[in-house]
């Protein structure tokens, strides 16, 4: 299976758990990739046809920046949804990363891989 991804999507939400994060919007980086078969739209050379990464990363950062979660494991699942449902993706595999959130390392975050099977 061919794959279409998009790597380092920056976006300001506001995550966290703790008080003050609940007053700041934060970057997180998403790094998505989606299972697409890319004969059609290599054949046809029609957007139309295509796996749109930009259709999908305007949807990612709509959701995203209005969401208001307090885990990141929880807007991954929803993020990982959204494009299960809506791209009629079979799978996905999203690593979401929250840069500075511990001390000495540069992000920490969750990877995760679901199938349209799983929802």
């Amino acid at each position: 299976m061919d794959h279409v991804f998009i790597e380092g999507l920056e976006i300001e939400a506001l995550i966290g758990i703790y008080d003050w994060e609940r007053r700041i919007r934060q970057p997180l980086v998403f790094d998505i990739e989606m299972a697409f078969d890319n004969r059609i739209p290599a054949a046809s050379d029609a957007i139309g046809d295509t796996l749109n990464y930009k259709a999908v990363s305007k949807r990612v950062v709509q959701y995203v920046s209005e969401s208001d979660f307090g885990l990141v494991e929880t807007l991954a699942e929803r993020v990982a949804a959204i494009i299960l449902e809506e791209f009629g993706v079979q799978r996905v595999r999203l690593k979401l990363s929250k840069p500075g959130a511990v001390r000495g390392a540069r992000a920490v975050g969750v990877m995760i891989e679901r199938t349209a099977a799983t929802l």
